[in-house]
C-alpha cells in the first residue's frame, strides 16, 4: 500500500483486497500541507446532485386539494406554513427546504390525437429530460438528454462511477406497454442520450458491490458474497497499516466511516438472509437483497447514496420512488387503498384526502436522508450544504393525468446556490397560448437561486454550479 507517514494521501485513494474495493472518506490528510485548516474553497467540490421521481403527482394538484394547500403552501416567499400540507415532514429542515409550485410539464401532454390517454406511459420519460417522447413500441426510441446525466457529463467524470441509477419498484418490463409506448420510457427516467435509456437498480445488494465489491477477479468477488463475513475483513490489514499514517481526527472520522459501511452491509445482509428463509413475501417475485418494506428498501438506499457521497465514488443518483401504475399499498400511510386506485380519487374531498396520506408517508422518508446527509461533515461543512436533491412529479393530478401544477421540491444547500426556507411561486399563464417564439430567460430568484425560464415549457430550472449559465434559446438546454 503506498501509504508514507507525513506524506499526503491522494483524495482518489482506494483499499483494495480480494474480491473488495473501499473508497475513502475525504481526510484531512488528503488536504495539501497549510490548507487543512483554511478556508479556502476545494477546486474538485461540485455540488452533489440527487434527483428523486414520485409518479402520480400529489393530492395537492388536485383543484380542490389546491384550495387547501395539500402539497404547496398559501403563502410564497419565507413566510409560509407547511401545517396543512404533505411537506410537514420537512418542518425541521425548512432552512434547507425549496418549493418550486406552479409549474407545467408540457412535454408530457399528448401532443397529437393518438397519444391521448398514455401519459401514464410517457410521463417518467419526460421529468429529467423535458422532452417529447417518440410514440413508439419498437426500439427506436427517443426522448432527449436528463438533466441527471447533463451533470454527469459536467461534473461525473473524474468520480470512479459517474452516476448511479436506483429504483424502488419493479421496471425490467421488455417492449410495448400501452397507447403505442415502449416500457423503457416507464422504466427510467435517465437518459444518456436520446435513444440511450440507462437501466435502474432495484436491488441493495447489487448497488452496494458496485460502489464498494469491485476489488479482485470475478471468482474473488463471488467467493467473497458466498460467506456471511464483512466486506471490510478483506481488506482489514490495509486498513490497519492506513491508521497508522493518520492523526487521530481522521482515524476517528476513518472508523465513523466504516462503521457505517458495516452496518449498511449488515442490514442488506439481513434482509437476503429474512427472504431466503422460505417464509412468504409480500413481493414473492422480487431478489433476495430486496425488502418487502417499502421504507426500509428506501433507507438502505439513501444510506447507499450517502456513503458514496462520503467516499466521493459518484456525484450524481437518480431515483425513482415507483412505477406508474402501480397497485402498491403502503399500510404505514394510514390508508389501505392501493397507490394508483387512490390517484384516481374522482374529486372526491374524502378520496382526495386518503391520497394526501400517502403523499405525506412518502415525504416522511425524506428527512431521513437529510439527517444522514447534515451528520456527515467534510470539511467545515455537510454533506447536506454541498447536495441538491430534487424531489418532483412530471404529473401533477393523476385523477385527470394532467400536467399543471406539477409538485417541485428541493432539498439542500447546493454549496450557496440555494439559500432555503423559500416558496417561489411561478406565474400564471405560460407558456403563451399564442404561439408566439419560445425565449429562455436567465433570472435571479430571493435567495439568489439561479433559474432558467423557458416560456416554451413553463420550467424553470435551477442551476446547481456555480454562477448562471448564458443561454439564450430553448435549444442550449434541456429544462427541469
Amino acid at each position: 500500500m503506498p501509504f508514507i507517514t507525513g506524506k499526503r494521501i491522494p483524495r482518489r485513494t482506494f483499499i483494495r483486497g480480494a474480491g473488495a474495493s473501499l473508497a475513502l472518506p475525504f481526510l484531512d490528510a488528503m488536504v495539501p500541507a497549510g490548507l487543512v485548516w483554511s478556508n479556502a474553497p476545494r477546486v474538485d467540490d461540485p455540488t452533489r446532485l440527487v434527483a428523486i421521481e414520485i409518479v402520480h403527482g400529489a393530492a395537492g394538484c388536485n383543484e380542490w386539494g389546491a384550495t387547501q394547500n395539500l402539497w404547496s403552501p398559501a403563502a410564497a416567499g419565507r413566510d409560509f406554513d407547511l401545517s396543512p400540507s404533505a411537506l410537514l415532514p420537512l418542518e425541521r429542515y425548512r432552512d434547507y427546504l425549496t418549493i418550486i409550485s406552479n409549474t407545467d410539464v408540457r412535454n408530457a401532454e399528448a401532443a397529437q390525437a393518438k397519444e391521448i390517454g398514455g401519459d401514464h406511459f410517457r410521463s417518467s420519460a419526460v421529468y429529467l429530460t423535458q422532452a417529447h417522447p417518440k410514440q413508439t413500441e419498437s426500439s427506436d426510441v427517443s426522448v432527449g438528454i436528463s438533466l441527471d446525466q447533463m451533470y454527469a457529463q459536467r461534473f461525473g467524470q473524474d468520480t470512479p462511477i459517474p452516476s448511479m441509477q436506483l429504483c424502488i419498484e419493479n421496471v425490467d418490463q421488455a417492449g410495448g406497454c400501452a397507447y403505442g409506448y415502449a416500457c423503457v420510457y416507464t422504466d427510467t427516467i435517465s437518459w444518456a442520450s436520446p435513444t440511450e435509456p440507462l437501466p435502474m437498480i432495484r436491488d441493495p445488494r447489487v448497488a452496494f458491490d458496485q460502489l464498494f465489491g469491485a476489488g479482485g477477479s470475478a471468482e474473488e468477488r463471488a467467493a467473497r458474497r458466498q460467506t456471511s463475513g464483512s466486506i471490510l475483513d478483506w481488506i482489514a490489514q490495509d486498513i490497519a497499516t492506513l491508521k497508522q499514517s493518520l492523526g487521530p481526527n481522521d482515524t476517528v472520522r476513518l472508523e465513523r466511516y466504516l462503521d457505517n459501511v458495516r452496518e449498511l452491509e449488515r442490514r442488506i445482509q439481513g434482509v437476503e438472509a429474512q427472504n431466503r428463509s422460505g417464509e412468504a413475501r409480500e413481493l414473492p417475485g422480487a431478489p433476495a437483497g430486496v425488502p418487502d418494506s417499502f421504507s426500509e428498501h428506501v433507507k438502505l438506499m439513501f444510506d447507499l447514496q450517502a456513503l458514496a457521497f462520503e467516499s466521493d465514488v459518484t456525484r450524481v443518483f437518480s431515483l425513482k420512488m415507483g412505477r406508474d401504475s402501480s397497485a402498491r399499498v403502503f399500510p404505514e400511510s394510514g390508508t389501505d387503498r392501493p397507490f394508483h386506485p387512490a390517484s384516481h380519487h374522482g374529486g372526491n374531498p374524502e378520496a382526495v384526502l386518503d391520497f394526501a396520506k400517502i403523499n405525506q408517508y412518502h415525504v416522511s422518508l425524506i428527512p431521513y436522508f437529510l439527517e444522514k446527509l447534515q451528520n456527515t461533515m467534510e470539511g467545515d461543512q455537510s454533506l447536506l450544504d454541498k447536495t441538491m436533491v430534487i424531489w418532483g412529479s412530471p404529473m401533477s393530478d393523476a385523477n385527470l393525468h394532467n400536467h399543471r401544477r406539477c409538485p417541485l421540491v428541493l432539498f439542500g444547500g447546493a454549496n450557496g446556490q440555494l439559500a432555503g426556507n423559500l416558496h417561489l411561486k411561478a406565474p400564471d399563464g405560460m407558456p403563451s397560448p399564442d404561439g408566439s417564439q419560445p425565449k429562455v430567460s436567465v433570472e435571479t430568484w430571493p435567495g439568489d437561486v439561479c433559474l432558467l425560464r423557458s416560456s416554451r415549457l413553463n420550467r424553470s430550472v435551477v442551476d446547481p454550479s456555480a454562477g448562471c449559465p448564458n443561454v439564450t434559446s430553448d435549444s442550449q438546454f434541456s429544462a427541469y
